[in-house]
């Protein structure tokens, strides 16, 4: 079966929203070699931490035997990025494929599928001396070569600030040499490690919400997992709060997502909650198109298309509700049209949108359209 592309309606302004507040920041960073028995005794050991939660090993085998090549003929090899973290563990930023390669060999099964590591016989790819050899049957001097071989880490540490580690995706976001740009949340992925993160991939697999987002299967690029963010960091109180100017999206989920105070238990509980309720009660009130928008020049047909701020608006709205205890059994889908054809609503979903002033406004109109309340 052909995999459904996900159709989300671009908002250039949160799409291309960059924030730098490096002054902020008290950051300190050294060099260090290590040689691959220390760091793979250090992965072993839980004190080196893959960084991400799904992450997958994405080399092919002649890209793995080659790099396992380069070591065994002494060429260079390319720096590693590491983070220190609060309890002295140090998480990968840069440079998993290669750790986990050297890893995979000495241990004799190679990642990419499970299979006996053994090095690729691609015609000149591979030295003649080791072609085809899995790391058993290497000489023991060949063997010591590999674990006593030394790559230099430039490791990082935020002395400041003390109550959040927001540094860590920026030096993600500016130093990670993949072989494609990371979105915004899969750096998040990497670099917030917790409950919350747990939750997101949780969340992402509920049935009404793949079907509300309009693709069955979870987007590589994490994007689903961002909007479920979305709803919890728009709906909290520093939002509501907020009396006027825009904020940046990505700050907004960065430290709602850093934060301590959400990733305790209890507050995950209440999210998972609010989540599950929320999106049971949208699908039923209003079908598969909840997050759909109207034409911009036709006001009567729906643009089926995923629409960030009518989802915002929608899903936050209901969550008041469901939590006032509000008898919802009247709410139709007509009034999500009419609020969908509201000028002032169209004016805070489409125009300014990461304005409190509209974000706090879509919410307060889908309010009181669909379950006529004032927040």
């Amino acid at each position: 079966m052909e995999e459904k592309e996900t159709n989300i309606e671009n908002i250039p302004e949160e799409n291309n929203d960059s924030y730098v507040n490096d002054d902020l920041y008290n950051i300190s960073s050294w060099g260090a070699d290590y040689s691959f028995r220390e760091l793979v005794s250090l992965y072993d050991d839980n004190d080196l931490i893959k960084p991400e939660l799904q992450r997958k090993y994405v080399w092919e085998k002649p890209e793995a035997s080659r790099f396992i090549d380069s070591i065994l003929l002494g060429l260079p090899i390319p720096s590693i990025f590491l983070a220190k973290t609060e309890d002295n563990k140090m998480l990968i930023i840069d440079g998993y494929q290669r750790l986990m390669t050297v890893n995979d060999y000495i241990k004799g099964i190679w990642s990419g599928d499970n299979s006996v590591f053994t090095l690729s016989n691609t015609p000149g790819k591979i030295n003649h001396r080791w072609k085809g050899k899995a790391y058993s049957q290497l000489s023991e001097s060949e063997q010591r070569k590999i674990k006593t071989t030394t790559i230099h880490a430039i490791i990082f540490e935020q002395k400041q600030p003390k109550e959040d580690d927001t540094s860590l995706y920026q030096i993600f976001e500016r130093i990670n040499t993949s072989g494609k740009t990371l979105m915004p949340q899969e750096i998040r992925n990497c670099v917030y490690q917790g409950d919350l993160n747990t939750l997101l991939f949780e969340l992402n697999k509920d049935v009404n919400w793949r079907l509300l987002f309009g693709n069955p299967k979870e987007d590589p690029r994490m994007r689903d997992l961002e909007f479920i963010l979305r709803i919890f960091a728009l709906k909290s109180k520093e939002i509501e709060s907020s009396i006027k100017g825009s904020v940046s999206l990505k700050k907004v989920l960065n430290e709602f997502m850093g934060s301590k105070e959400n990733n305790k238990v209890e507050t995950i509980n209440k999210f998972r909650k609010v989540f599950v309720n929320s999106i049971s009660t949208i699908r039923n009130l209003f079908g598969e198109n909840a997050f759909f928008n109207v034409q911009s020049n036709d006001l009567t047909t729906i643009r089926k298309r995923f629409y960030p701020t009518v989802y915002d608006s929608v899903f936050i709205s209901t969550s008041i509700a469901l939590e006032r205890g509000v008898d919802i059994t009247k709410v139709t889908e007509a009034n999500r049209l009419a609020l969908l054809r509201d000028e002032k609503f169209r004016e805070y979903s489409t125009q300014g949108t990461m304005q409190v002033e509209h974000i706090n406004g879509r919410i307060n109109l889908a309010l009181q359209y669909l379950y006529n309340l004032k927040r």
